[in-house]
């Protein structure tokens, strides 16, 4: 059973949900998650393109007030 649903490609590097590859008949394998750095350079990039600091974000997020109904 794997990690997770994406698999990685060996051969050709191509992602996708099964464990042969689309692109080459190749075997994939579970792809990793991604890693994570709290000294990461680009979150304040990251921030600005997603516009985190908006009031438009802010009142998309869900509150414990919306779980509780």
């Amino acid at each position: 059973m794997a990690r997770t649903r994406l698999q990685k490609c060996t051969s050709c590097g191509a992602y996708g949900l099964s464990e042969t590859c689309e692109e080459c008949g190749g075997q994939a394998q579970a792809a990793g998650p991604m890693r994570f750095s709290p000294e990461d350079a680009r979150a304040d990039l990251r921030r600005k393109l997603k516009q985190v600091e908006s009031k438009e974000w802010a009142a998309n997020l869900p509150s414990p007030e919306d779980e509780e109904e």
